[in-house]
């Protein structure tokens, strides 16, 4: 049987690094703390991607600065500097 979970972690393992096992899980959306997999199941994030989305996700007032970030530039190399690195390593030792 092939679910849409074994889809995504077929092509995963054909074409991903293979530096760690996860869980088989495909997740596909997520809001505050609550996952969904690829199969409409739902789940309560306890792991919070290793405390990188600590705030929940999809959480409105990120996703907004995100969106007007995202229209004036969304990356740069560091091979070049911007204006937002500064204030966010500033703002993230303070």
């Amino acid at each position: 049987m092939d679910t849409q979970t074994q889809h995504f972690i077929n092509l995963e393992n054909r074409y991903g690094a293979q530096n760690y096992k996860p869980l088989d899980v495909v997740l596909n959306r997520g809001e505050g703390i609550w996952v969904w997999d690829v199969e409409g199941k739902k789940y309560l994030d306890f792991l919070s991607s290793y405390s990188a989305v600590n705030q929940g996700h999809c959480h409105p007032k990120i996703m907004q600065t995100m969106i007007e970030q995202a229209q004036k530039l969304c990356l740069t190399s560091r091979a070049f500097r911007n204006d937002q690195l500064g204030v966010f390593m500033r703002i993230s030792v303070i």
